[in-house]
């Protein structure tokens, strides 16, 4: 006699409050969790960037060298160096444990929205509201980039990196992705200023929000469009979207102080969860577990499953 094999568990979503932090670095520009997720990082308006262990609620380095507020940051495969942008126009390589700037990047000629590495930090892509995404080489002392992709009309707003592929999302309106062992150029238009931009885990899809309060899924080979979730606000700010970790929901920040969740597949709303009275600006989801981070005024808030114990994790050091 053959026992019936175990229901998998049905996936919640995070919608329970673990930890809010007050990052007391003025307004949260974006939060990134990093390759692992066991830490996450704050871009500040004070023109400082900020390493945490969320799950602890602890500060663990700040990093100051910016000359005006912080937009982006990323977090090398290895955590041993960050890279950050901001409104000063230059873009930052920094060593992660001393917390000292590495190199400073210049030669974008207006503020530097978001900011890459590719995946052996080799190389830092940096998207400009100057409408250039510019490659800089990490590991030689050249001052210029060794490529410059200004195919453009207005400014980069997102960038992501894939193996052997660029995704930008620009403000005229079009999702270009560079197929860099093809050398080809594939450009989709949305007909709003694109606001974000990301892979689906799979690599199958590409997913986009911008201006006009919609999030499109489509076709990365084709450029079909698969969905398009709306319910939440975006017309003024740009704000973030992604994935869930295995791929099933679609998550948005929202003006009106709200992350949304819809499914992928069916395209409806499962679920809004009330963050606070100011605009969600920037989210980040966990690489394997299904958390959250939203960064909302001046602080980020971490969200986890209902029956997640937070004590299982105070007794965690740093890896």
């Amino acid at each position: 006699m053959a026992f019936p094999e175990p229901q998998p568990r049905k996936q919640e979503l995070p919608r329970k409050l673990l930890r809010s932090l007050d990052c007391k670095q003025g307004a949260v520009r974006a939060v990134r969790f990093n390759v692992d997720g066991n830490y996450c990082l704050t871009c500040g308006s004070d023109k400082s960037l900020k390493l945490w262990s969320p799950m602890r609620g602890t500060l663990l380095k700040t990093y100051s060298g910016h000359g005006y507020e912080v937009l982006d940051a990323d977090g090398s495969c290895d955590n041993s160096h960050l890279t950050s942008c901001g409104s000063d126009k230059t873009v930052i390589l920094w060593d992660v444990a001393t917390g000292q700037v590495i190199r400073k990047l210049r030669g974008h000629a207006g503020k530097v929205n978001c900011v890459r590495f590719n995946e052996e930090a080799t190389v830092i892509l940096s998207g400009s509201i100057d409408t250039s995404v510019r490659c800089w080489d990490t590991r030689s002392r050249q001052r210029d980039p060794i490529q410059i992709l200004d195919e453009a009309k207005d400014g980069v707003s997102s960038l992501r990196v894939s193996e052997h592929e660029i995704l930008t999302g620009s403000v005229d309106g079009r999702v270009r992705r560079y197929d860099l062992r093809m050398g080809q150029l594939h450009s989709d238009f949305v007909d709003s200023p694109v606001t974000c931009v990301c892979f689906s885990k799979d690599g199958q899809c590409t997913l986009s929000s911008s201006l006009d309060s919609t999030l499109r899924l489509l076709d990365k080979d084709t450029g079909e469009l698969l969905g398009e979730y709306k319910g939440h606000k975006n017309s003024r700010y740009k704000l973030e979207c992604c994935l869930t970790e295995k791929d099933t929901h679609v998550v948005s920040c929202s003006e009106d102080g709200s992350v949304y969740y819809w499914d992928l597949v069916q395209g409806s709303l499962s679920l809004s969860v009330s963050v606070g009275k100011g605009v969600v600006q920037s989210l980040s989801f966990h690489p394997t577990e299904p958390r959250l981070l939203t960064a909302s005024e001046g602080s980020i808030q971490l969200w986890g499953e209902e029956s997640l114990v937070m004590e299982e994790e105070e007794g965690e050091g740093p890896a």
